[in-house]
This record gives C-alpha cells, sequence and structure tokens, in this order.
C-alpha cells in the first residue's frame, strides 16, 4: 500500500494508501465517525464506518482527541462537497499517541496566551496560510533575484561594527574582544559587489529598538540586493521591478491561502509599474497640509509613513531624504549636500515602509569624515575603506524587510504572525 500526502490525493483516486497526520478534529453520527486529518501539506476529510472498520476500532476513534497523531489507511473517493474534492473511506486507523487536553481551542484566545503557545499555534489554520505565503514570497525573491544574474553571498552574523547606528546594538562578548550581532548585511555586500557586481545577502538581522510597535521585531529576515556601477535612478528601477514581480507571483501562487486570510487580492494586483516618486520635501509638504505636526528634517515616524501610503493605491518611493537622518555611508546630492542620494519604498493601504535604500558614498576622503561625523571608530571599518582605495566605483543597493512587506501582503495588523517564532522587546519565549 503507497504512503502519501493529503496535497497528491488527486493521483490516487480509486485506490488505497496510506495517510500519517494529525486529528485536526472528528464528529459521529451514529455507525459513521468522521474525522478532519491534516498531514503538514493539507488537510482531507477521512469517513470510519462501523461496518467497515469493525466495532473495537471504530471506538478506539474517540480517543484521538485534537492533535492526536495517527496513520490512516482508506479508498480514496471524489467528493464534490469537500474543498478540495476528494475524501477517504477509512479500511484502518493507528493511533501513534492521544493528544490529551490540547490547550488551543476553537474558542477565542488572547495573542499573549497564543505567543506564548506560539509551537502550536502555528497548527492552525490561518497560521499555516501565512507561512506557506512566507514560503511562497522568500522562492519568489530569490526566483527574481537568481533570473536576474544576482549573486547569493552569506555575510557575517557577529561583526565587529555598526551599520545603523551604535544604539541599537546587541553586543556579546567575543574571545576577549566585542562583538554585535549584525544589523544589516550591506558593508560586506559592497564588498563582495566590488568582487562579483551584482550580489545579495539573505538572513537574520538583529536591532536593540525598544519599540513595541505594529511594525518592529528585534529579530527579523532581510534580502538585501547591492549593485556596482548603480547609481540611486538604477537602484529605483531594480526595486520596482523586484516588488511587482515578486508580488505578482505570490497572488499567483497563494490565491488559497489569501482567501483563508480574507485578504482582498485587489489592491495587490494594482501593484504595477510605474511607481510613484516623491520627493522628500514634496512628502513633508503633503504631511503638513493633511494637519500632522511633521517638521521638515525629520525622518518620518510610523504614522507620517501611514498618512503618506494611504494616498496612493500602489507602492511608492520617496527619496532625497536628508543627510542628518540617514546612515555614514549613504552618499549626498552633490547638487544639495543637505540631501542624501536615499530611497525608501512604501507601501499603500497605510502599511508604510517596505524597503530602504540608496547609493553609497564611494570617495574615500569624503567617507572618512562621515565616518568621523558619526563618532564611529575608524579602526573597524579599516576593510570598508579599502573598497574606496582600490577600484571604488558608483554603488547602490537596497533591504527588504521579509516581515513587514507579508503584514502588507496578507493584509495583517502586527507583523509578529508573519514569522514561526517571533522575537519583540518583551518577547524571546518559545
Amino acid at each position: 500500500m503507497p504512503t502519501t500526502t493529503i496535497s497528491k490525493i488527486a493521483d490516487h483516486v480509486g485506490k488505497e494508501v496510506r495517510l500519517s497526520g494529525w486529528v485536526a478534529g472528528q464528529r459521529s453520527s451514529g455507525k459513521i465517525r468522521f474525522i478532519l486529518l491534516r498531514d503538514g501539506t493539507g488537510t482531507i476529510q477521512c469517513v470510519v464506518s462501523r461496518t467497515d472498520v469493525g466495532d473495537e476500532m471504530f471506538e478506539r476513534c474517540q480517543d484521538a482527541a485534537q492533535e492526536s497523531s495517527v496513520r490512516i489507511d482508506g479508498t480514496v473517493r471524489e467528493d464534490a462537497r469537500s474543498p478540495i474534492g476528494f475524501e477517504l473511506s477509512v479500511s484502518s486507523v493507528e493511533i501513534i499517541q492521544v493528544a490529551d487536553g490540547y490547550p488551543i481551542g476553537r474558542k477565542e484566545h488572547g495573542e499573549a496566551f497564543l505567543l506564548d503557545h506560539r509551537h502550536l499555534w502555528l497548527r492552525s489554520s490561518r497560521q499555516q496560510a501565512i507561512l506557506r505565503i512566507r514560503d511562497a514570497f522568500v522562492f519568489a525573491i530569490r526566483e527574481f533575484l537568481h533570473e536576474r544574474g544576482f549573486l547569493c553571498l552569506d555575510t557575517p552574523i557577529l561583526t565587529p561594527n555598526a551599520v545603523e547606528g551604535t544604539t541599537t546594538l546587541f553586543e556579546t562578548e567575543y574571545f576577549g574582544e566585542t562583538a554585535y550581532l549584525a544589523q544589516s548585511g550591506q558593508l560586506y555586500n559592497e564588498a563582495t559587489a566590488m568582487a562579483f557586481r551584482n550580489v545579495y545577502c539573505f538572513g537574520p538581522t538583529f536591532r536593540a529598538e525598544k519599540s513595541k510597535t505594529r511594525r518592529h521585531l528585534t529579530e527579523f529576515w532581510m534580502v538585501e540586493p547591492e549593485m556596482a556601477f548603480a547609481d540611486l535612478d538604477e537602484c529605483m528601477s531594480v526595486m520596482e521591478e523586484f516588488i511587482v514581480a515578486t508580488v505578482e507571483r505570490v497572488v499567483a501562487r497563494c490565491a488559497a491561502e489569501l482567501e483563508i486570510l480574507e485578504r482582498d487580492v485587489e489592491p495587490l494586483k494594482r501593484v504595477q509599474s510605474p511607481f510613484p516618486r516623491v520627493h522628500y520635501r514634496d512628502a513633508a509638504r503633503r504631511l503638513r497640509e493633511l494637519g500632522l505636526p511633521f517638521e521638515e528634517g525629520n525622518d518620518f515616524g510610523a504614522p507620517d509613513e501611514t498618512e503618506l501610503s494611504a494616498e496612493y493605491d500602489r507602492p511608492f518611493f520617496v527619496h532625497h531624504y536628508p543627510a542628518s537622518v540617514k546612515a555614514f555611508y549613504m552618499k549626498r546630492d552633490p547638487d544639495d549636500e543637505s540631501a542624501s542620494l536615499s530611497v525608501d519604498l512604501l507601501a499603500p493601504e497605510g502599511y508604510g515602509e517596505i524597503v530602504g535604500g540608496g547609493q553609497r558614498e564611494d570617495d574615500l576622503d569624503l567617507l572618512e569624515s562621515r565616518i568621523r561625523e558619526h563618532e564611529l571608530p575608524m579602526s573597524a571599518f579599516g576593510w570598508y575603506l579599502d573598497l574606496r582605495r582600490f577600484g571604488s566605483v558608483p554603488h547602490s543597493g537596497f533591504g527588504l524587510g521579509v516581515e513587514r512587506t507579508l503584514t502588507w501582503l496578507c493584509g495583517l495588523d502586527h507583523l509578529r504572525e508573519t514569522i514561526p517564532f517571533p522575537r519583540m522587546i518583551h518577547r524571546h519565549w518559545p
């Protein structure tokens, strides 16, 4: 008898198969018992008849409470009433382990309770839909970059230097020295871009931000492409192609999961070129017109981004932020020293920033002066400065926050559901 999975059940119509999984629920109707089985690839209704399995096995099935693990043999039947078009007529049930008192029931649970039981909450259909969309999005990211000749090169998690400022660093002792958990792989990406031209890294990054907003995690994933010989305009063009392609692929491949989340996909279908390009000064002026107490020269906060993104039906760029609010490595605008060649991409529907990037400073003397201005230790950046000593070129890149983008794609209120085990300011368990 072949062992298969629910995702491949259509290949076995009229045949007897063995499924292994967990009981998502069951009900009884006299001499027939209906077991809802999930196996990680899907869910199917298994029909257990007392006549087919005998009294002893039929009664034993009653012990298989929610999340009990089982092996079930049966014949695959087509059933138009089933959400997947098939059901299983059971010939045998083996209970591997009885789950006694599973804590997550059909009633409403608070967020704190569910996060405390995140290791079990992952089994719910909603959480599985979100994380399947995550998988599809990650695949689409790698697919897009591979198709365009980007090389994936891993960057260190333990680093000697800061990228996004020293106030959000996680510090650790490193054999008598100090090391930090990486805030970004960008600086190392710049080194690999000088060797391979177009590269990217993809992995976890860490920010010790004491923030409890719906947009912040202390550990999150970023994909960070970096391109040699690319200026700010070219960077924005690649960002736009990247978002259009990956969103289109997720919508096409995750229709069932988006439906489970009751996500209106029409706004996602409008993610098409061209994206509006808004100068920072114009965005600041618009915020004041909307009545927000925003002072030009400051960075945008979450409320500012929310107001701006509610104005557009697709992602849009805000570029040329003040140099004073951007990192030391951001190149200045040659026509306006107070502005940087930087850009953020904001998602529509009020979701705010999902991508940040820009052109990097490629002049050795200017980069050294920026490091001094930011009061960073020059010794930590010796290798980074070598990139400007030996074959420096104009280059740019960007970083996309996976969880923030997924929050928008899935239409969620908080990004904590977009990663299997979220890490927040007051939560690092389980």
